[in-house]
């Protein structure tokens, strides 16, 4: 399976992606830290945040930020990954393989799994890590709600991230069963409605269990994916 992983990378030029990931953290990174600490949502006026999330905490707004780049990022790499490969035909050639199609199809989710899961991670604690370092030299805008000492905030940070990232999934099945790149990426901006937008006073951004369904679901809609897959006629 380590094989066929590093196969796709490379048959699908990981390079680009590790570049595009790079600069996508960097100016996270950038935004962020001009939020906490240049007044760039201060009122011009009186001097005082006039914009921030409800909470006023700085870990809200990274998870926000990071969560939503990555999920479409992960909805762009499995449109390019599996529902591109169907369409452009590149995927009659790894089905002629003397491996199975579904070893194939898992392959190629873990492909696009493990990459942005490890990119999301990693632009998290970057974020974290430029605010947590600033707000020793200088005064943040908004109060800093976690501690890069504990080891629980790294538990939280990867666990976040799976639950990020497997949330995809329910992408790409609409994306096959429609049978369209742009599917993938269209689901995965209604994914972030759905998980981080507000009705009036309602969000479902604060509600823990939310995710968690989701991403229980999304895990059923990979496997359904992959289900059936051996005789499932190509694009």
């Amino acid at each position: 399976m380590l094989k066929l992983i590093k196969l796709e990378w490379k048959k699908n030029r990981i390079g680009k992606y590790v570049r595009n990931a790079v600069l996508l953290a960097l100016m996270l990174c950038l935004f962020v830290f001009a939020f906490a600490f240049l007044g760039i949502v201060n009122d011009p006026e009186t001097g005082v945040p006039d914009a921030a999330l409800e909470t006023g905490m700085l870990s809200s707004s990274i998870e926000m930020l990071t969560s939503m780049s990555f999920l479409v990022f992960t909805g762009v790499m499995l449109a390019s990954f599996i529902v591109g490969a169907y369409q452009n035909k590149t995927m009659n050639l790894m089905f002629s393989y003397p491996i199975k199609r579904q070893r194939i199809l898992v392959s190629q989710m873990l492909a696009v799994w493990i990459f942005n899961f490890a990119a999301l991670a990693l632009a998290k604690l970057l974020l974290y890590g430029c605010v947590f370092v600033g707000a020793r030299f200088l005064t943040p805008a908004f109060a800093v709600d976690f501690d890069m000492t504990e080891a629980g905030f790294y538990v939280q940070v990867f666990v976040k991230s799976g639950v990020t990232v497997t949330m995809g999934f329910a992408a790409l099945f609409v994306g096959l069963r429609m049978k369209s790149s742009k599917a993938v990426i269209v689901t995965s901006f209604l994914l972030i409605v759905l998980t981080q937008a507000n009705v009036g006073d309602v969000t479902l951004r604060d509600q823990a269990i939310v995710p968690l369904i989701l991403m229980v679901a999304s895990l059923g809609f990979g496997g359904l994916s992959v289900l059936g897959v051996e005789k499932r006629d190509l694009m």
